[in-house]
């Protein structure tokens, strides 16, 4: 409490606690305005009853089962920021630009906006399309089909200023706070739900859920730990001697146990989508063969045994390519190099080189492990405690657990900041 006393003391981090609650506040109020024209409660029983749909649901803060006028959340955001990101590895072009610093980066921010509202409109007009297949949004005009395409950009594209202003005037990254918030929207209503059902006095009812709530503490305590945990290298850097002085000073090469974060999740939940979307769109195909196989394919995603395995070989080995893609051992043995930096016992160049990519390979290997785990999760823990009611999804748990340590990280060097000024 007196630590809270502290932060609200400071006008200038009270102002920016305030702006944050007021913005999160109003992403909430747009994800409960819906678009007309829809049947709700079929779309909630749709959306509650495909494992693919409902993560994409609760990814977007439950705006896809409300049909809200942000319906896509910032997911077209986030795939064009990947997107933008992965180009500035590939093609020398983006990653010059990447260098330039703050005018290179607003260059970057200003194409992933411009690149956000065709994708915007790309996923929305899927969506669409997909819900009237399913009998859940009636025959449209092509004026009704404008408005609705053009009222969900609109507010993909609000929802990406919300975040940015955030970031700007808030505290803690702004699209990663809507998204944590739109994943903890859901709880409330499933702790309803669960405690409905233990009012039945069922014991193994009782049981499950104790094991989940234990189940929930042990994986947020080892996500915390995994995403603080990192690999401390020794590295010593060589300079002249001076009169009294040593000839060297020595400092460390921090590698994180999972180096890609999130990423290799929405990858690999995105390879699981776009099957599945496409599967459900093409079941209402008029060739007899096409139709046919869509819905084998729909209900082979839809096998729990077929999907977790799916998921965790994907995740396992996207956490495998982003890794090779962000930390590129040759590139740091040849900065070290330059620096006239090393590793103690090891000869700069090559073995460093080699020595990294051994040392990256063993964490890597233990990351990619604990998330697919984390992908999975949900599947494990319902098929033990058998209770449905509730949905421990790693992912969100992983995403949250990101944001509050990200936003505290802030706020205390806020603080440290007004110490500082203090003395």
């Amino acid at each position: 409490m007196d630590k809270f006393a502290k932060i609200w003391g400071y006008k200038d981090l009270r102002n920016k606690i305030i702006v944050t609650v007021l913005l999160l506040v109003l992403t909430r109020i747009l994800a409960h305005i819906p678009l007309p024209g829809v049947d709700l409660d079929k779309l909630q029983v749709f959306f509650s009853q495909n494992q693919v749909f409902g993560f994409l649901n609760m990814f977007s803060g439950g705006t896809m089962s409300n049909f809200s006028i942000i319906l896509m959340g910032v997911g077209p955001y986030i795939t064009s920021s990947i997107i933008f990101q992965l180009m500035g590895m590939i093609f020398p072009k983006f990653e010059e630009m990447q260098k330039e610093g703050e005018a290179g980066k607003q260059k970057i921010n200003m194409y992933t906006r411009m690149l956000t509202v065709p994708l915007a409109i790309i996923q929305a007009y899927s969506m669409l399309i997909l819900l009237r297949n399913q009998g859940i949004i009636p025959d449209w005009t092509a004026f009704d089909l404008t408005v609705m395409l053009i009222s969900v950009t609109a507010g993909t594209i609000l929802l990406m200023w919300i975040g940015e202003l955030i970031t700007e005037k808030g505290i803690g990254n702004g699209v990663s706070m809507i998204i944590g918030l739109g994943i903890l929207s859901a709880y409330p209503a499933q702790i309803r739900n669960t405690a409905l059902l233990l009012q039945s006095g069922d014991t193994s009812k009782i049981i499950g859920a104790i094991f989940y709530a234990l189940i929930l503490l042990a994986v947020t305590a080892a996500i915390i730990t995994i995403q603080e945990g990192q690999r401390n290298i020794p590295v010593t850097y060589a300079r002249k001697a001076r009169l009294g002085q040593s000839g060297g000073f020595s400092s460390h090469l921090p590698i994180r146990v999972n180096i890609a974060g999130v990423i290799p999740i929405i990858f690999a939940m995105s390879m699981l989508v776009i099957p599945g979307v496409l599967a459900k769109y093409l079941e209402a195909a008029r060739t007899p063969w096409v139709a046919h196989f869509a819905k084998s394919m729909t209900a082979l995603i839809g096998n729990q045994v077929f999907y977790g395995i799916a998921y965790f070989v994907l995740v396992f080995i996207f956490t495998y390519f982003y890794t090779s893609v962000v930390f590129k051992p040759s590139q740091v043995a040849e900065n070290l190099q330059k620096q006239s930096g090393f590793i103690p016992g090891i000869r700069p160049g090559t073995e460093t080189k080699n020595y990294l990519a051994a040392v990256i390979g063993r964490i890597t290997l233990f990351g990619a492990t604990f998330l697919g785990i984390i992908a999975v999760l949900p599947f494990i823990v319902q098929s033990i405690t058998n209770i449905t009611t509730l949905t421990l999804g790693g992912t969100g748990i992983l995403i949250i657990v990101s944001v509050v340590v990200e936003t505290m990280r802030q706020i205390q060097s806020q603080m440290m900041m007004h110490t500082y000024e203090r003395y």
